[in-house]
């Protein structure tokens, strides 16, 4: 299976982490191992998948800057930060 991945899958993904582990965060708290799970299921997973992608051979040489990562990579930070600075702003 391969999946391409791009700055929108990557938004998405970051997007889905911020909404969805502030939920979790609480509940899975006092057991460490449903924390870990949940961790990896709800933002580790998901950025692999949507940030570096699936199958699919490094876009840079060895030795080279990935810019095309490192667009994504700001791309999954920026969109995260800014779905928790708009859920944080709404409960004010």
């Amino acid at each position: 299976m391969t999946l391409t991945p791009s700055p929108l899958t990557a938004a998405l993904a970051g997007a889905f982490s911020a909404l969805v582990m502030p939920v979790l965060w609480p509940r899975l708290v006092d057991d460490s191992l449903w924390l870990v799970l949940g961790f990896l299921l709800v933002v580790a997973f998901p950025a692999h998948a949507f940030v570096l992608g699936l199958g699919q051979a490094p876009s840079a040489r060895p030795g080279t800057l990935d810019k095309a990562l490192l667009k994504r990579v700001g791309a999954w930070g920026l969109a995260a930060a800014l779905v928790l600075l708009v859920t944080w702003g709404l409960r004010a």
